[in-house]
């Protein structure tokens, strides 16, 4: 039965009346709102839509917007902050995605919506066309250049391996470095799969890369990434963003170990070196230790001959030119023949020179006579003389005989000048018969050794020389 209407001849009233037979009162808009919500939330509590993702936005406070399409429709959807956080992939647009949920309305803008309790990437190719898009966009950061890859260290103090603690990832790597090379492993536990192993993952390798230097906790010298074989949807943590990002971010050189051979994720390009498996990594990290012991005697071996070789050979041509050398009687009996030769001429020289030397002291001799040396003494006495008599003129005490004096300082210094010796402490007075000091000024005079005359100090009343 249809509800009563007015007729449609009937014109519209100023004021709302009610209508004959209709005995439910008007609804307002919340009350219909209300009702439209719980209509479909009771038709559509559960249900599965695919579609591909359009207009992904996460708000600050977690939430995530988004809306399903296809060719014909579009559905606004929401995934609430503790679902998103849950999400094992990272939501972008163009992603075929299945999401499950439920229909609600929003009467804030008189629209409905899904909300999203679980998202999934609809199908292998799906995930394969993300993964595609994820690496395309990486790369163009430059996060998998070669430029960036580091060289390993040749033989790691301590190695850090990111991996679940109770695989056979652990054992295959502990087992090799043991039979290899023994190191010391720092183990981070993690998850390698499903919810949340991505996450852990990332903060693991992040972990690894902030350890100080020096500390309580050693730094690992490597790390290693390391996790068993799977299908794309196992190993999909290791495609993660902030998984790709913390490798390529570490400080610390790493070793990518994921899955097997054919087994290809992102961490593989981001990390310094791939390795095809775990084990491999554990080859790749360490050396063998009997091989270096050999390679080390080689060394020391080879050393050994390069240090004695050069006195092998400086043995050897010290021999052959010690053999080419003349014997020592063959270089010293020229020279004795010629010290013979020189010694017999040297005493025929010298019998020579002493018979010159007597003829010709006996040539010189001959002309000597005794008046020559008469006269010749007889000169120089005169010359003597003469010199006696000038010295004798030039005395100059000669003149203290006619009643001068001659006046001298302390030092023996003849003074000629008043001015001289006003600068004197003392005079010595020079007569005929004797020396007589006196003092310049009132200075008591001073005895002398040079005097034949005692001196006596000059009186108070006597007055000053000069």
């Amino acid at each position: 039965m249809s509800p009563p209407y007015p007729p449609d001849d009937e014109p519209a009233g100023l004021v709302a009346k009610d209508i004959a037979g209709d005995n439910a009162a008007a609804l307002s808009v919340s009350e219909i709102s209300a009702l439209l919500k719980r209509t479909v939330e009771d038709r559509f509590g559960f249900v599965r839509v695919r579609g591909e993702l359009s207009g992904v936005k996460r708000a600050a406070s977690g939430h995530l917007y988004l809306a399903l399409k296809d060719e014909n429709a579009r559905l606004d959807g929401v995934m609430w902050r503790g679902t998103a956080q849950r999400l094992s992939f990272q939501p972008e647009d163009g992603l075929e995605v299945v999401a499950t949920g439920k229909l609600t309305t929003y009467p804030g803008r008189s629209n409905y919506q899904m909300v999203i309790e679980r998202m999934e990437v609809a199908g292998e190719g799906a995930l394969l066309a993300l993964l595609a898009k994820t690496k395309a966009r990486l790369e163009a950061e430059g996060l998998f250049a070669p430029q960036r890859k580091r060289p390993l260290p040749y033989l790691p103090d301590v190695i850090g391996v990111v991996t679940s603690p109770t695989g056979a990832v652990i054992r295959d790597i502990l087992h090799r470095l043991a039979d290899r090379f023994p190191s010391r492993v720092m183990v981070w536990p993690v998850l390698v799969q499903g919810q949340g192993a991505a996450a852990q993952v990332a903060a693991a390798i992040r972990g690894f890369s902030a350890l100080p230097h020096i500390g309580a906790i050693p730094r690992p010298d490597l790390v290693i990434v390391a996790r068993g074989g799977g299908s794309i949807e196992d190993l999909w943590a290791f495609n993660e963003e902030a998984v790709v990002r913390a490798i390529a971010e570490c400080a610390i050189p790493v070793i990518s170990a994921v899955g097997h051979e054919t087994d290809t994720t992102l961490a593989d390009f981001a990390a310094d070196r791939r390795a095809p498996t775990p084990t491999a990594a554990a080859e790749m990290a360490v050396p063998v230790r009997e091989d270096l012991n050999q390679q080390m005697a080689e060394l020391s071996l080879r050393k050994r001959r390069a240090v004695l070789r050069p006195l092998h050979l400086g043995r050897e041509r010290l021999a052959a030119r010690a053999d080419r050398l003349p014997r020592l009687e063959t270089l010293l009996n020229p020279q004795a023949q010629k010290l013979d030769d020189l010694g017999e001429r040297l005493r025929r020289s010298l019998a020579d020179r002493t018979q010159l030397s007597r003829a010709e002291l006996q040539r010189v001799g001959a002309r000597l006579s005794l008046p020559l040396l008469a006269a010749r003494l007889d000169r120089a006495r005169d010359r003597l003389e003469a010199t006696g008599r000038f010295l004798h003129s030039l005395d100059p005490d000669r003149v203290l005989q006619r009643g001068y004096v001659r006046v001298t300082a302390a030092d023996g210094r003849t003074l000629v000048s008043r001015e001289a010796a006003a600068r004197e402490a003392a005079l010595d007075l020079h007569f005929r018969d004797g020396q007589l000091a006196v003092a310049v000024a009132d200075a008591p005079v001073r005895p002398t050794a040079r005097t034949k005359t005692a001196v006596r100090p000059a009186s108070p009343d006597q007055g000053k020389l000069l």
